[in-house]
C-alpha cells in the first residue's frame, strides 16, 4: 500500500546519508572551510529539491540510486544560496533551520567562501558521477541555468532592487520564477534526464515544476506572516521589515490560500497522465500546500 511519508523519508534519508559523506577530510589545511560547508549542508531541511530529482527519475523507470549525485549537487547549490542569502550584505539573518547562520559561526569571509565552494563542488559532483556522459552534461547545464543570471542570481538581484518599492504581480512573478521556481525546474528536469524520460514526460515535469514553485513561494509569503520562528526555524515578519512586496501584501491570506490550492491541483494534474505511477509526485505537491515550515 502506498505511504507517501514513508517513501519521502526513504529518499530524504538517502540524500542525507550521501551528503554526510562529503567534505570530511579533517587533515586538509583548509579544514575550517570544509567544516563551514558541512555545517550548512548537514543542517537539516526538507531536501525537497533532491527528492524531486530522485522521484522524477524513478517515475520515468530510471535508477534513483544512479541519480543520487545529481540530487546531492542540487542540494549543494541550494545550500550555497541560503548561506549567501543570510549574509549581512543580503538579508542579514542570524537564524536558519533553527540554528545560527553560517556567518554567525564562521564569520562572513568563510561563509562567503563556503557558498562559493559548494556551488563549484556541485558541478564537480555531477561531472565525476557514474551517469552517462550526455546525462552529466545536461544535468550540469540545467543546474547552471538555475544558479546563474536566469535563475537564483538574477532573481536575487531583482529582489534586492524591489525592496521598498510597490511591485505588481508580474514583477513578483519575474523575481520568483528565477529566485525560487528555477531550482524546482532544474530538479524536475534533472530527474527526467537521469531517468531517460520522454518529451511528454519532460513537458509534464516542466508544468509541474512551474506550478509547484509558484505555490511554494506563495506559501512562503504566507508563513512569514502566519507562522512562528519556532516552526520556521528562522525569523518571521522579515518581508515587512525589509519593505518587500509579497503575494500576501498584494492579496491577503484568503486569496493566497486559493492560489496555492489551485496551483497544487495544476501540479498534480500535470503528472497524472504522463507517468505510469505519479502517486508520489501528486502527494508531494499536496503535502506542500499546508506545510508549516
Amino acid at each position: 500500500m502506498f505511504d507517501f511519508q514513508t517513501e519521502y523519508n526513504r529518499d530524504k534519508s538517502l540524500v542525507d546519508t550521501a551528503l554526510a559523506a562529503y567534505y570530511t577530510n579533517a587533515d586538509a589545511p583548509y579544514r575550517t572551510l570544509l567544516e563551514s560547508m558541512r555545517y550548512s549542508l548537514n543542517a537539516g531541511g526538507k531536501r525537497l529539491r533532491p527528492v524531486l530529482v530522485l522521484a522524477f527519475c524513478r517515475a520515468c523507470g530510471g535508477d534513483a540510486a544512479a541519480a543520487l549525485p545529481a540530487a546531492c549537487a542540487i542540494e549543494m547549490v541550494h545550500t550555497y544560496s541560503l548561506i549567501h542569502d543570510d549574509l549581512p550584505c543580503m538579508d542579514n539573518d542570524e537564524l536558519r533551520r533553527g540554528k545560527p547562520t553560517n556567518h554567525v559561526i564562521y564569520g562572513e569571509c568563510t561563509a562567503t567562501l563556503a557558498g562559493d565552494a559548494l556551488q563549484a563542488e556541485a558541478f564537480r559532483t555531477i561531472l565525476e558521477s557514474g551517469l552517462p556522459v550526455a546525462v552529466r552534461a545536461e544535468c550540469a547545464r540545467l543546474l547552471a541555468e538555475a544558479a546563474g543570471t536566469s535563475g537564483i542570481c538574477g532573481g536575487q538581484q531583482l529582489d534586492m532592487e524591489g525592496e521598498g518599492k510597490p511591485l505588481t504581480r508580474e514583477e513578483l512573478l519575474e523575481i520568483h520564477s528565477r529566485k525560487t521556481a528555477a531550482m524546482f525546474h532544474a530538479a524536475c528536469r534533472m530527474g527526467i534526464a537521469c531517468g531517460n524520460g520522454s518529451d511528454t514526460q519532460l513537458a509534464a515535469a516542466e508544468t509541474y515544476a512551474h506550478a509547484l514553485g509558484l505555490a511554494f513561494q506563495i506559501r512562503d509569503d504566507m508563513l512569514d506572516v502566519i507562522s512562528t520562528a519556532e516552526e520556521l526555524g528562522k525569523p518571521i515578519g522579515s518581508d515587512a521589515q525589509e519593505g518587500k512586496t509579497t503575494f500576501m501584501s498584494l492579496y491577503g491570506l484568503e486569496r493566497c490560500q486559493r492560489e496555492v490550492h489551485d496551483l497544487t491541483n495544476q501540479a498534480a494534474s500535470a503528472v497524472a497522465g504522463a507517468f505510469s505511477d505519479s502517486a508520489f509526485l501528486q502527494a508531494l505537491a499536496r503535502s506542500l500546500e499546508t506545510r508549516r515550515s
